[in-house]
């Protein structure tokens, strides 16, 4: 068990987004088709959640341990969800808009 997730694992960037993003796909396949637009609010808060705990953890940072967290954070955001996903046209199709003939184009933006 101690080769899934550990602590020491969640504190790093890459368990942290990990961790964010099967969480955040677990709870948005519990609330279902409704909670497909909650899913990005879902990711921001398990990643300021998890980010926030690691700076409570950290003893031999100062003050400035909280905003540091709050950039982690979004980093943590940004590695889960992936930051190239969000504007529509860099989504990959779903099986309605491809069966609509709304197919993606072959090269997309990264911006």
């Amino acid at each position: 068990m101690n080769d899934l997730f550990t602590w020491a694992a969640l504190g790093t960037i890459a368990g942290a987004s990990a961790a964010t993003l099967l969480a955040t796909n677990v709870i948005g396949g519990l609330i279902g088709p409704s909670g497909d637009k909650l899913r990005k609010w879902i990711a921001i808060a398990i990643a300021l959640l998890l980010s926030y705990v690691t700076a409570a953890f950290a003893d031999d940072a100062g003050g400035e341990k909280w905003v540091i967290a709050f950039f982690n954070a979004l980093v943590i955001f940004s590695a889960a969800l992936g930051v190239n996903q969000f504007p529509p046209g860099n989504r990959q199709a779903t099986p309605t808009q491809v069966a609509s003939g709304r197919e993606p184009r072959v090269f997309r933006s990264w911006v």
